[in-house]
This record gives C-alpha cells, structure tokens and sequence, in this order.
C-alpha cells in the first residue's frame, strides 16, 4: 500500500483509510492461472479471429493466385543383394554400392547433382525449351517502351548467357529426390506446370541415374584393364630378372642344387653313410684280427679261428689229417713203430699239419691286411667328408645373398601373379556390369495439380492464424493499460476498489434509461444496487468512524465522474439520508440540468462569496429530496472563493446539517480546483471508466494531489458491460452477474 502513503497527511492519525494490501508476494506468482489466460482469451476473441480470419484470407489469395504446378515421381531401388554372373564379382574395378544408409544417403546427392542434371539436358534438348532456356523466352517491353512506341527490351528480363548454367539451375529447381524412410528406395519426384514434362524429367532423371552407374562400372573396367595390362608387362620383366640373378648366383656360389637340396648337401649325406658303414667294417675287421690273435695267445694251433673255420682249404687238409691219422693208428696196431709205411704215414701227416698251419697263417695275414684296408678307407672317407663339410660352410654363407635374392623373386612372381588374375578377372567382368540400382517405378502423368494445394495452404494459413491471433492478443493484452477489474485497481494503482457502476444498456430493461432517472425508476436493480455498494464502501472508508464530506473526480474529462456524483446522492437520499451535492465544476456546471429555471438565482459561489444564504442557493431535488448547491451563470472569482476559508466554513456547517455532502469536481490532470478542495474533504473518490481510463492517466493525477493531507478512498469503474466483465476475470463481481440476476427485478 506504499502507493497510498504519499497521498495521507497529518491528519491520518484521526482519519486513516481503510485500504487492502497489493503486496504482489500475497499471490503465488509462481502459479499459472488458466482461469485468467481463458479470460484473456475471451476479451480479446474479436482480435483473435480478425488475424485468423485476415491470414486465412490471405492464404486463400495467395492460393488463388499461384500457378498450377504438377509433381510427378518415379522410383528407384538401391540393390542390397547383386546377381552372381561371373565366379568372382567382388573382383569388378568399381565395387557394388553397399547398402548402408550413409551409402544411400550419399546416391540421393548424386541423383541432385549437376552434372547428371547437365546429362538430363542433353537427353532431353531442354537447351531448346524456353520453360528453361531464358535466351528463348519472349522478351518483355517494359511500360515506357510501350507508352513511347520503343521496342528495347526489359532490362529486369533474363538475359541469354550462352551458358548452361541457368539452364541447370532451372531444371534443378523442380527436382526433389529423397530416401524413403529407412529403406533402400529414393523416390526422384519433379515438379512442373506441365505434367506431361514433369513424368518426362522425372523418368529421364532415375534413367540417366541407371545408366549414368552402369557407364561408369564399364568405363572403370576398361581403365583398369589397360593400366593393368601396361602394368603387367613391368611386372613380368621384373619376375624374370629376379630369376635369372637367383640361377646366376647359384652358379657363381657352387649351390647347384636336385631335389631341393644342394650337391654340396647330398654329397656330405653320401659320406656320412659311407662313413658310418667303413667304421662300422673296419671295427669288424679289428675285432676278427683281435680274436684270431688271441686265440694263438693262449696256444691255440689257429684251427679254431673262426675265419680258419669257415676256410675251405683247412676243412679239407682236416679230412686228410684225420684219414692219415686213422691209417696211422691202424698200421702201429700191425706193425711196428720204425716200420717204413708207418714212418711214411707220420711224415704225410706231418706234411698236411705244416700245411694246415701255413694255411692258419694266411687266414691271420688276410684279417690283418684286411683290417689295415678297412682303416684306411674310414680315412679317406672321413677326410672326403671334411672336405665336402668345408665346402657346405662357404656355401652356407652364400645361402644369405641366395636367400634374398630368392625372396625379391618369389615377391615379384607373387606380385605378377596377382596382377595376372586380376587382369584376367577385370576382363571376364567387361561386359557383365549391373547398376547399382534399378528403377521399380515409373514416372505416371499426374492427374491433380501438386500446388497450390488448397487443403495444405488454408491449414498453414489457419496455423499462422492462430499464432498471429495469439500474439495478438498478448500483443494487446500488453499494451492495454485500462482498469477492467478489481484486481486491476488494487494491483497497478494500489487503491481500494469501491464499486463497479453497470452500463445501463447492457442491463435487462435498462435501454431507454438514463442513469439518474433508473435510480429512481428501478431502485431494485443492479444499476441501482451498485450505488448502494458504493455507499456501503464509502461508508466506513476510514478508521475513525463514517465519512460525510466526499470528493467525486476522475483524472480525466468524461468518466462519468458527475453522473456518478448525482446518482450516489440521490441512492442516499431514498435511503433516507439527509445528501446535499455541491457543483465545484465552474467550467462544465453539469447539476444545473438537475435545476433548470434557477441559473438565474444564487449558487455555491455567492454564498462563498456572502452575497446570499445557504438556505437561498438550495435546490431540492423533488424526486429524492436531496438537496443541490449549483452553480449560477456568473464565474466571478471561483477557484479562489473554493479554495479559501469560506469553503472550509461552509463544509463545516453543511457537515452538521447532513448526513452526506458531496461534492462533483473538476479532473484532476486538465484543472487545479480539485487539487485544492482536496485537502478539505473527508475522502476522495476517483471515478474511472471502464476499459477506456488508463492507468497512468489516474496514476499522474494521484501523483498531481497535494502530498499532505489528502486522504484517498478508491477507485469506482463506470460503465461496465456486464456481459463482457465476464470475459476478464473471475474474481471480479459482475463475473457472477447471470447468477444473481433473478434479484434483480
């Protein structure tokens, strides 16, 4: 209630205004109230639909006014799954298009590009069309040209630029070619005001597409055939020296080799096998010398050495031993020991003895001669295979320039080899390319326009409607600055709202009425109860007790502020007080309608001036019995008579006589006089209209008040529509009005 503070002076302390506290902290803030929104709504539903209306309107003259346009679309398949024609189609020189969706994305781009829209032109020699061509267009005579007979072109006509550029652009103009959803289809659509042209165009775009991929996988192929021919031919004069420099190295290395392994190699395995078997017969023979000489050691004749054995010739002097033997045996039995035949006999066994061991001593030599061969072989082996081992080691280290030179060869035949089934592979494919897509759907010529589309334009324009009608209605709902409601009093000018007086003409039985005649002729209706609130409120507008003296004024001309003073005085006087109302307008002298034939008598100013009684300047309002202090044709001195002492003598006296004095003032922004009577009266009232009164009009003329001792009741709303008061706010009192009408007869 800060607001209110500047306008109370010293004498507050025996009259304080009852006011009620605004502290916007009291509301939750933080609350949305659709209540209000809907009542904001309401009250500005006439602009509201004048925007939806005017941008419907306009939608609809622009649709009138657009060319008839025709879209036709064909449509395309990217292939997920290629057909198998030759054993190896991953080997083409262009890959197929994989399937990915940033891979289909990128085709709808190609399908958009200019040089498919170059080709499109070319196909269709829409060079030689004007729809695109703008060099054979008609060239337009501007206005003055016609007025003055002058033929020169428009210089805001197209111009030929002998460049395809436009051409392009034009064409690329109508094209629109988008992925469908998430599958592997592009729908090409184009847009024309020939339908004929646009089923053509659209065909002729997803055809060059099909075409232009299988053009470019053939000329692919044959690119790649001939660099990997020119490219072969390197390769194989390569492997071949790689080659020969291997043969030639291991001919200058001695690392000839057969069966995978080199002379040297199976020259040293030779030996060691015959190494192994000399050392194996020479340690046979040793050990058969061995034997046999130990045999003889231990006094053995060398009959019983095993090679004496197995010898032939002693089996056989064996068997002529034991013959001779047994004859000697038989011939000492008949004769003698010095018998000749006897001594014949010991003498032939003797000589095959001799001979036996004659032949024990060969078989002896031949083991010793044969042992010493069979040393002298594991030798010469051994030695051969030292030599051989030597040999391997040198080669050995040839082996590591072999080595290298081996695996530059193999590389180079690995690498010519590769390119050689590729070369082939790309030759097999020529011929046996497939597009990476095929076309599922042909362009049909359309039946019905595209564009304007009178269903799609009226709902965006209804759309826009909505919001411009939306915005206009927060757009005024922010630059109305009127008071409408209580809540509008109490919350922007911090004052107390008193009452809110109705338009007659929107009461039941209140047209025809003027507002002073309905209080007496309806004293039961909401016009006339309104007054009657206001007299409640005024009533005990301050703490020490019932207000008398009231100022009714208003910030500017015409609110209403006298027909509410007249109505309030005669609503308390057929209540039976005892009302006087004072004219304190000079300028407008507005009560003297109220008395008419008495302009001529005494009023307010002679008796300020003392030039005639109270009781002679009184008029009585017969209707009522109100009493009335006008105002007569003469305006000699009277701001300065109201503003001075008899005024305030006056008050006081009419303060004893009467129940209530009011007094009908001048505005307060145009004219001083209230500023000064003011400061006399118990409270005053400010009159607002309703709806049409700002709030900054009545907030700068509170601010224009004398700072001490004006004590200010509130605020009255006049004229108020009761069927529109509805519509803002339901807080407000007449919000309810259909509801307690029927107390209203």
């Amino acid at each position: 209630m800060k607001a209110l503070q500047r306008y109370r002076g010293p004498v507050e302390a025996e009259q304080a205004i009852i006011h009620v506290d605004s502290d916007p902290h009291d509301e939750a803030a933080d609350r949305l109230d659709l209540q209000k929104l809907i009542s904001a709504f309401r009250r500005r539903r006439g602009v509201f639909f004048l925007a939806l209306v005017n941008c419907i309107a306009i939608a609809l003259l622009i649709t009138a006014h657009q060319q008839a346009t025709y879209t036709s679309t064909a449509r395309l398949m990217i292939n997920s799954r290629e057909q198998q024609v030759t054993p190896r189609d991953d080997q083409s020189a262009l890959s197929a298009l994989p399937s990915t969706s940033p891979a289909v994305d990128s085709e709808v781009e190609v399908i958009g590009s200019r040089e498919l829209a170059r080709r499109v032109v070319a196909t269709l020699g829409l060079d030689r069309d004007p729809a695109f061509n703008p060099a054979l267009q008609p060239k337009k005579v501007s206005f003055l040209g016609r007025l003055f007979g002058n033929s020169q072109a428009d210089p805001s006509a197209p111009k030929a630029t002998g460049d395809d550029q436009v051409i392009i652009d034009r064409l690329l103009a109508g094209l629109s070619a988008r992925r469908v959803g998430a599958t592997y289809a592009i729908d090409v659509s184009y847009t024309s005001s020939d339908p004929r042209k646009a089923a053509l165009i659209a065909d002729t775009f997803a055809k060059t597409y099909v075409s232009e991929q299988l053009a470019a996988k053939a000329s692919a192929n044959r690119q790649a055939s001939g660099l990997l021919g020119e490219r072969l031919q390197e390769l194989q004069r390569q492997a071949v020296a790689d080659a020969a420099a291997v043969q030639q190295y291991r001919i200058q290395n001695d690392l000839l080799s057969t069966s995978g392994a080199t002379l040297t190699e199976q020259e040293i395995s030779t030996y060691n096998q015959r190494v192994a078997e000399a050392r194996v017969e020479a340690a046979a023979d040793q050990a058969r010398l061995n034997t046999a000489r130990q045999q003889l050691a231990t006094g053995s004749t060398g009959e019983d050495v095993g090679e004496a054995l197995d010898s032939g010739v002693i089996q056989s002097l064996r068997g002529q031993r034991v013959a001779v033997s047994a004859k000697v045996a038989d011939m000492q039995g008949r004769y003698g020991a010095r018998h000749p035949e006897i001594l014949k006999a010991q003498r032939e066994l003797a000589d095959i003895d001799a001979q036996i061991q004659g032949e024990v001593t060969r078989v002896i030599s031949n083991l010793e001669a044969k042992a010493e061969v069979s040393r002298q072989r594991l030798a010469s082996i051994s030695g051969s295979l030292s030599t051989a081992r030597g040999t391997l080691t040198d080669n050995n280290r040839a082996m590591v320039g072999l080595s290298e030179l081996e695996q530059k060869a193999a590389a180079s035949q690995a690498l010519y080899e590769s390119y050689l089934n590729q070369y082939k592979q790309t030759n097999a494919q020529e011929g046996t390319e497939q597009a990476d897509s095929r076309l599922i759907s042909e362009a049909r010529v359309p039946s019905k326009p595209s564009s304007p589309n009178l269903l799609l334009n009226l709902a965006f324009g209804t759309l826009l409607g909505v919001g411009a009608g939306l915005l206009a209605v927060i757009g005024a709902e922010m630059l109305d600055s009127s008071l409408t409601t209580a809540e509008d009093v109490e919350r922007r000018l911090g004052l107390r709202y008193l009452a809110g007086i109705p338009l007659l003409s929107s009461l039941k039985g209140g047209r025809g009425l003027s507002p002073t005649s309905a209080i007496i002729q309806q004293p039961n209706s909401a016009f006339s109860e309104a007054y009657r609130n206001l007299r409640a409120s005024l009533k005990y507008a301050t703490l020490s007790g019932p207000v008398t003296v009231i100022a009714i004024t208003a910030a500017l001309p015409q609110e209403g502020k006298t027909t509410t003073s007249i109505c309030l005085a005669r609503s308390a006087a057929l209540q039976g007080q005892k009302v006087v109302l004072i004219d304190c307008d000079v300028r407008r002298r507005e009560l003297n309608k109220l008395v008419k034939g008495r302009a001529h008598q005494a009023g307010l100013l002679e008796v300020l001036a003392g030039l005639a009684p109270l009781e002679a300047a009184l008029v009585k309002d017969e209707a009522t019995g109100a009493m009335i202090l006008p105002l007569n044709a003469s305006d000699a001195g009277g701001q300065d008579l109201m503003g001075g002492d008899a005024m305030d003598l006056l008050l006081a006296k009419l303060r004893e006589r009467f129940d209530l004095v009011i007094l009908d003032t001048t505005p307060v922004l145009p004219l001083a006089d209230t500023r000064i009577l003011a400061a006399k009266v118990d409270v005053v009232v400010f009159v607002a209209r309703w709806r049409k009164t700002s709030e900054h009009a009545v907030r700068a003329a509170l601010r224009l008040l004398p700072v001490e001792g004006v004590a200010v009741a509130g605020v009255v709303l006049n004229r108020i529509h009761v069927g529109q008061q509805a519509r803002f706010g339901h807080g407000d009192a007449a919000y309810y009005y259909r509801q307690y009408a029927q107390y209203y007869a």
